[in-house]
């Protein structure tokens, strides 16, 4: 069930890539003319809709997203089979239809009906769609029928089955939606303190990969929050909108990277090359794009506790910004391009006091990892006790680069005969294993790569970074080629 849920959490962030494009065109729309918010400038008028249509069909990204992700191959139908679930589950349970059933006023119905088309039900269609499609594309029907054999049957299951997941949803999703609303209030009517709670325990799922699913009451219009949307079209209250985003600026653009810096300086001497290069590129892209993944996995299993107060301080952070009303958004992630993107945003309050606060955040990360890693011995890179120190790999670029690190990758997880599937997430290599005694830890390392980790006896992680899809794809290569 955990692998799953990760597989889901990883399949998640196709469509969350596309975000930054949304973030993009409104920004930038929204800096040409920010008083008007569109309404002088027929061009700003024209980008603000096209980034805006993005974010009003993020629950139909999330629906072919996931159902491409979790099927087998990836292929096609199954993101036609994703959209197709969620035609069906939206319009069987949309608030005309729902009346039409129950022979009452629209008005009057349920308001859980209101809100069918979210991003919870977008997933659901698309694991229920990679369902359909895992058991049902490689089935033959008799001849007569053979033209809709395959993969033409999956959409048509698809639509089969959420007329069943439909019916069930009638009277499942009022109460989910309620139990979902009133976790989001209790949240929200914590105010700050409750956008601290949330930043805390956003940081402490991230290994799980359980942080999508807390993401989407807050982040997305699954209860009704819709922070990211609801920021970039300007829709809410200043100084409120945003505060489940605008705390985590200072966290990524300078804390994290202060904390780099800091595990860098107390690397051990002989290891402290290897440790700056791991650092810069991972501080670089926590800072730049907000994607702090490859960062985080190398302290995380090192020194988990490190990590639990990598977790408080996020939520301090968050809970600091909200006190002071500071607000600012991000389409992807809490890094520079979304912020300078985000301050011509009508509704941000005070987005530059951000960078005021993450200078603080850094002084702080930087002096407390320090401490903390010098004080209780903490086995952050570069500090690890089993160390071997290899010899410096040949210099290589461009697919060299990939190739090279996927063929150590591959022999380090034993090789064909060991290795059952492979797929990746937005910065992780995600590979199921026969037996993990075969597994040798210290040749994958020798890589370079940020960190590993072992989910199970048959599942382990290697943590690339953001080129993890052309590692991927040689992995692939060669366990395709010699299988």
């Amino acid at each position: 069930m955990k692998k799953y849920l990760q597989r889901l959490g990883g399949s998640l962030m196709l469509p969350v890539a596309v975000l930054p494009a949304a973030a993009i065109l409104m920004g930038i729309g929204y800096w040409i003319d920010h008083d008007g918010w569109g309404s002088g400038n027929v061009f700003a008028a024209f980008l603000i809709t096209a980034g805006d249509s993005i974010l009003k069909n993020i629950p139909i990204l999330f629906a072919v997203g996931a159902a491409i992700g979790l099927s087998r191959e990836k292929d096609g139908a199954a993101a036609l089979s994703g959209l197709v679930a969620y035609l069906v589950v939206t319009s069987m349970l949309s608030t005309n239809s729902v009346g039409l059933l129950t022979q009452t006023d629209p008005e009057n119905v349920d308001m859980a009906f209101g809100q069918i088309q979210n991003a919870f039900i977008g997933i659901l269609s698309g694991i229920i769609a990679s369902i359909m499609y895992n058991r049902f594309s490689q089935v033959k029907l008799p001849d007569f029928l053979a033209f809709f054999s395959g993969k033409r049957l999956v959409p048509i299951m698809s639509a089969v089955a959420m007329l069943v997941a439909s019916a069930v949803l009638f009277f499942v999703w009022p109460i989910v939606y309620g139990a979902l609303v009133a976790f989001g209030q209790s949240i929200l009517d914590l105010g700050a303190a409750g956008a601290g709670i949330y930043g805390f325990f956003n940081r402490l799922l991230i290994p799980t990969g359980l942080h999508h699913a807390l993401n989407a009451v807050f982040w997305f219009d699954t209860v009704g929050i819709n922070d990211i949307g609801n920021f970039w079209s300007s829709t809410g209250e200043q100084g409120i909108t945003g505060r489940y985003q605008a705390g985590f600026f200072p966290i990524m653009m300078f804390g994290l990277p202060a904390a780099a810096l800091a595990m860098y300086h107390t690397a051990k001497t002989k290891r402290r090359k290897q440790a700056a290069s791991l650092m810069l590129a991972a501080g670089f892209a926590s800072f730049f794009t907000g994607v702090t993944e490859p960062l985080e996995f190398s302290f995380m299993f090192l020194a988990p506790a490190l990590y639990v107060v990598h977790a408080a301080l996020t939520g301090l952070s968050l809970f600091i910004a909200a006190s002071f009303q500071w607000t600012a958004g991000f389409g992807f992630s809490a890094g520079l391009i979304d912020f300078v993107l985000s301050l011509r945003i009508p509704i941000a309050n005070m987005p530059l006091m951000l960078l005021v606060q993450g200078l603080f955040f850094a002084l702080v990360y930087y002096f407390l990892f320090r401490f903390l890693i010098l004080k209780f011995d903490l086995k952050t890179p570069g500090r690890e006790d089993d160390e071997i120190v290899e010899e410096e790999a040949e210099t290589a670029t461009g697919d060299d680069k990939f190739k090279s690190m996927a063929a150590k990758i591959y022999d380090g997880l034993g090789g064909n005969d060991n290795i059952r599937s492979v797929d990746n997430c937005a910065t992780r290599l995600r590979v199921e294993v026969a037996d993990m005694d075969k597994v040798d830890q210290k040749k994958i390392k020798s890589t370079g790569v940020p960190g590993i980790n072992v989910v199970g006896k048959h599942n382990i992680q290697v943590i690339v970074g953001t080129s993890v899809q052309f590692v991927a794809d040689e992995v692939k290569k060669l366990h395709k080629k010699n299988g």
